[in-house]
């Protein structure tokens, strides 16, 4: 996402498009996992590598491709389906489709939890939509030591409508997460988390709509920029995470074993 440069920036239509290539294309990508609906597929790496390109896709009968939208959008809904989400907030506004936030998330024990701070982008296009992310420094918000901070490199989805009322959702990482993890992580990831997380994200679609008219159901920011309260954020005051400056840890000696059961809600 950086362009191979040193400055922060916000996504512009080429990112886009790029990203939306890359869920759709099949070019390079190998099926790891495909069963009731969900596909996984990993990118170019060796399995041995921690920073893998990662990309599911689920087809969500019932659920329109707006409601997708909302819901990936809509940080107090996500408090209520993200089971592995320990944290997260918006810090700044950048722009009317771009912002500056912070999650944290529950590793399988024994491994440490992780955290991000990222530049999240998006654009509806008609009936489709993207979310994209990477991730940034912003001094406010240094890595803390409970967490190892983590770097998105690209992160995102893509919701396409599909019929009246259905829609496809893809779902695209590559994420550094400062760790030699074991092996036996890496392959949790595409055929365990990475299915059971979208089939959430399709759950989560299919209840929100009666959550949303319960809170606040004309409050979206992300539709209407004018509701938006959070601060400005400037750009000169991010800057690109690199991953060489932060702690790397090594955790792969942890046996598969020790997982901690609270994992099989991954």
């Amino acid at each position: 996402m950086s362009r191979g440069g040193e400055m922060v920036y916000i996504p512009d239509d080429s990112d886009f498009s790029s990203f939306r290539d890359q869920c759709e294309s099949l070019e390079g990508w190998h099926c790891r996992y495909n069963k009731a609906g969900v596909t996984v597929w990993s990118q170019g790496q060796e399995e041995s590598c921690t920073v893998q390109k990662i990309k599911t896709r689920i087809s969500c009968k019932d659920v329109p491709a707006e409601t997708l939208y909302d819901v990936l959008h809509d940080t107090r809904y996500r408090k209520k389906w993200d089971s592995n989400m320990i944290e997260t907030y918006d810090i700044g506004r950048l722009t009317v489709n771009a912002d500056v936030g912070y999650y944290s998330w529950k590793c399988p024990s024994p491994l440490k939890n992780r955290d991000f701070v990222t530049l999240r982008s998006w654009l509806p296009l008609g009936n489709d939509y993207m979310i994209i992310n990477y991730s940034v420094k912003h001094p406010k918000y240094p890595p803390r030591k409970d967490f190892v901070r983590a770097v998105s490199l690209q992160t995102g989805y893509l919701i396409k409508a599909n019929g009246a009322g259905a829609c496809i959702l893809y779902y695209l990482t590559q994420v550094d997460p400062r760790g030699s993890l074991p092996k036996w992580v890496v392959n949790r990831v595409s055929q365990f988390v990475a299915p059971k997380a979208m089939k959430k994200i399709y759950k989560a679609g299919l209840k929100y709509p009666e959550w949303k008219r319960k809170h606040d159901p004309g409050y979206k920011p992300w539709v209407y920029p004018e509701q938006n309260t959070l601060p400005s954020v400037s750009l000169a005051e991010l800057s690109l995470q690199h991953a060489d400056s932060l702690e790397n840890i090594d955790e792969t000696g942890l046996p598969e074993e020790h997982l901690s059961t609270s994992d099989h809600e991954a």
